[in-house]
């Protein structure tokens, strides 16, 4: 059955929350996508694009449609003696991806190991971990506009990339569903390990290559976030701000311990990890939900309970904290249903 009625997403979310859709669909292909949407049972629902569920936090059962493209292929469509271009469907596990391109020696989304999520929900996030943001490497996004089920293909400027951002989470939000993404990789490349921790790590795994670095950042990313197979989370729950430099500055005079990165002339950015730390919310729990007691930035379904308004109303408790103690108002990473 391409459309199933009142489905559990208790194993679509990476919360875990125990919360059901009245329509749910995977279709395989762009075929079955339009199929979807042209049924006559699901003409005026809401509709809800999700990827891997691992960015998103359900308020409460959704009443519509739950769509998630389940598109599996890769394939290389064009290469040179330097270069390859690789189209992966929007379907296909992120990590999974990453691990064939450093399998078949192919420079360029290694430092993004372990992002949880699809491809397809790359772009939409730009994704970004030590040092390297996907839209680096994107060259193509493919899709079909909602309200036509025309296919549509953007070329990376008109993506409109920033940081955490592009056009599909604004002028093009809810309006499109992205089938595959094209990337241009690299068969020979530098390897970025000026992050902090890389280089340590690499040196307990002795040669610098593609297969070792994908290793560290594992390792590091483990050492810090937890599996959300064991205690429910969405990674990372708040963006990173980036700050006016005077404004920085203060924070700086005030903790000259405080990591900072610049951004531009006028700009670093000040973790929010490290800001909701000195808050002392590392590994404080309320009610049912918690803030992880090995990374700040990662609010956890504790218990295995929680429901959305709980995590909700701790996440609001650490953004006052933090814009009484630093002026900053951090924003929420998640996407909110």
């Amino acid at each position: 059955m391409l459309i199933q009625e009142h489905f559990s997403l208790r194993n679509h979310n990476t919360f875990h929350f125990d919360i059901y859709t009245d329509f749910f669909s995977a279709p395989q292909n762009e075929e079955e996508i339009i199929e979807v949407l042209s049924d006559v049972r699901i003409t005026d629902q809401a509709l809800f694009i999700l990827g891997g569920g691992s960015n998103v936090l359900f308020k409460s059962d959704f009443k519509g449609l739950v769509l998630k493209p389940n598109i599996q292929s890769i394939k290389v469509i064009d290469e040179n003696e330097n270069s390859v271009w690789v189209e992966a469907g929007a379907g296909i596990d992120w990590d999974h991806f990453v691990a064939w391109t450093v399998e078949q020696g192919y420079y360029g989304i290694e430092n993004l190991s372990l992002i949880p999520g699809n491809v397809g929900a790359s772009p939409v996030q730009n994704i970004g971990a030590y040092g390297v943001e996907v839209m680096d490497v994107i060259t193509q996004v493919n899709g079909i506009y909602l309200d036509t089920l025309e296919p549509f293909s953007f070329k990376n400027k008109e993506c409109k990339f920033s940081y955490r951002n592009s056009v599909f989470k604004n002028s093009l939000k809810d309006k499109t569903i992205i089938t595959s993404v094209q990337f241009l990789l690299h068969k020979q490349g530098e390897l970025s390990t000026d992050y902090i921790g890389i280089k340590e790590e690499l040196e307990n795994l002795g040669e610098l290559n593609l297969a070792n670095l994908r290793r560290a950042i594992i390792n590091i990313r483990e050492s810090k976030l937890p599996d959300p197979e064991i205690i429910g989370n969405v990674g990372s729950f708040f963006k990173n701000p980036i700050v006016d430099k005077s404004i920085a500055d203060k924070i700086i005079a005030k903790y000259p311990e405080a990591p900072h990165y610049k951004v531009s002339e006028n700009e670093l950015k000040i973790p929010a990890g490290w800001m909701i730390d000195q808050c002392g919310w590392k590994g404080k729990t309320i009610g049912n939900a918690g803030v992880h007691e090995n990374q700040a930035l990662v609010l956890v379904n504790k218990t295995g309970k929680a429901k959305g308004e709980d995590i909700l109303q701790l996440a609001k408790k650490i953004e006052e904290s933090v814009k009484t103690e630093f002026g900053i108002q951090i924003e929420k990473e998640v996407n909110v249903i």
